[in-house]
């Protein structure tokens, strides 16, 4: 059975309470559910992570490399500037899904700019929660195909 990381960065672990009329009212371990049970579904185990540490994200980016098939990564604001996510995901060379709950494109313009999508195999934003679980079909046909 694959294994895929579903790797949360800096203020998810402040879902359901940072700013419910942008991310909503579903927490992270609200997703965590819904992700173990589409996984569940789509034959695919799952390992959750969450880090406000951008050094944290990498070390994790980089063990998936041995333990897992691929990556669903919500970096929340590292999208916009770090290029050490960027270069972490090229380095282990993982399929990667970006998710984002709001859309991205329609915030303020230093949000448009995605440092993950050039390294990602596609980008998934606006959904809300409902995203991680696109997120998770997508990688699993990917791992098929």
């Amino acid at each position: 059975m694959a294994s895929v990381l579903i790797l949360n960065g800096p203020n998810l672990n402040l879902l359901g309470t940072r700013q419910p009329e942008v991310y909503g009212k579903t927490t992270l371990s609200d997703v965590e559910a819904l992700c173990a049970a589409e996984a569940a579904r789509l034959g695919l185990e799952v390992q959750f992570a969450q880090s406000n540490h951008e050094g944290a994200l990498i070390e994790l980016i980089h063990e998936a490399r041995s333990r897992h098939a691929g990556i669903v990564l919500n970096a929340g604001a590292y999208t916009h500037t770090s290029i050490a996510l960027m270069d972490a995901i090229a380095s282990v060379e993982l399929p990667v899904v970006e998710v984002h709950l709001s859309n991205i494109h329609a915030r303020e313009s230093f949000r448009h700019r995605s440092y993950i999508a050039p390294v990602a195999i596609g980008q998934i934003c606006g959904f809300g929660a409902h995203g991680y679980v696109l997120a998770l079909q997508a990688l699993q046909h990917r791992l098929v195909s």
